[in-house]
């Protein structure tokens, strides 16, 4: 049985680019990263904070804001910490993520959430949030390594 020269070569580039992707997320890391996050709406709401990414050792200062629509009301404060992955540098983290959901908060609450920037990285969030907050909304943060 004689295998084609096309059929080989579209192997040949399968297997290539399947290599390619491997080494790509081989060489992705993960690092730590913990915020805090004041948040504000009435149907249109903002947030704003500021914390800390951990990557290979050392210690990023990061700011997040954001914006969302929906239905949503109230004041809140919200601790997050979780891991980044996929990330070769510390600036892959800043980007816009975005996000669809739903909670609520009175007193205290918690959170889980993961998202995507544009570059790839993934962040797993878990929060313990202080207020009175209700949504079910879409929303978006920016993150900004300094």
């Amino acid at each position: 049985m004689k295998v084609s020269s096309r059929f080989r070569s579209v192997a040949a580039a399968v297997i290539a680019v399947a290599g390619i992707s491997f080494a790509d997320s081989a060489h992705a890391d993960s690092g730590t990263i913990s915020f805090s996050v004041y948040k504000a709406a009435f149907f249109v709401g903002g947030s704003g904070g500021e914390g800390t990414l951990t990557f290979h050792g050392r210690r990023y200062p990061i700011t997040v804001g954001g914006i969302s629509g929906g239905l949503a009301f109230g004041a809140s404060k919200t601790y997050f910490h979780g891991t980044v992955r996929h990330i070769r540098r510390a600036r892959d983290v800043t980007g816009v993520y975005g996000a669809a959901g739903g909670g609520g908060a009175l007193g205290k609450g918690a959170q889980m959430i993961v998202m995507t920037n544009d570059k790839g990285a993934q962040l797993e969030l878990s929060g313990k949030q202080v207020g009175l907050q209700v949504n079910a909304d879409l929303s978006g943060i920016a993150i900004t390594v300094k």
